[in-house]
């Protein structure tokens, strides 16, 4: 049996980052814990960012995951929002590293492929998938159940990125 690997999943955002923890031991999955950072909108981009980077170190203090993974963003038609959405999500990246986490990355269309079956999903077919396959999973908001389908994908494609890893390192 493989060894329980706690994964945190994070689907970042200026407003709201959502964050979900679950326990892959080999091809079962179990939910952990799921929830939103939120940064206030009358703060300086700033401090909204603290905001975001504090919110995400209590999370990866209070359920001391293994590894993260970190939803890739797609560009927006709105250049201020993509560049916004960029810092946030520089924050969703730098904060599980600092802590020593092995961070990967994934295109939502990968996410939702992997979750819900097509790469083009909506939010409440996700939603709909997560209850399904973490059925304890209490996912309140879009944003923490798309964490979580980021951390289900993670753990459904983690084997294969160590295995390339292998290989380069070898070849």
């Amino acid at each position: 049996m493989a060894p329980a690997i706690r994964i945190l999943g994070i689907d970042p955002g200026l407003r709201k980052t959502g964050w979900g923890v679950i326990v892959s031991e080999g091809s079962k999955l179990s939910f952990l814990a799921c929830g939103c950072v939120e940064s206030a909108g009358d703060l300086s981009l700033g401090e909204r960012l603290r905001q975001l980077h504090e919110g995400i170190g209590k999370v990866i203090a209070a359920y001391e995951p293994h590894e993260a993974a970190v939803e890739e963003t797609f560009v927006n038609r709105d250049p201020q929002s993509a560049l916004k959405l960029g810092q946030a999500r520089g924050i969703a990246l730098v904060v599980p590293s600092l802590a020593g986490l092995s961070v990967a990355e994934y295109a939502a269309n990968l996410v939702k492929k992997t979750v819900v079956g097509v790469g083009h999903a909506d939010k409440k077919q996700i939603q709909a998938m997560i209850r399904v396959l973490l059925p304890r999973a209490e996912a309140t908001s879009a944003d923490a159940a798309d964490a979580l389908a980021v951390a289900i994908c993670h753990a459904q494609h983690r084997g294969m990125r160590a295995l390339v890893a292998q290989m380069r390192a070898a070849g």
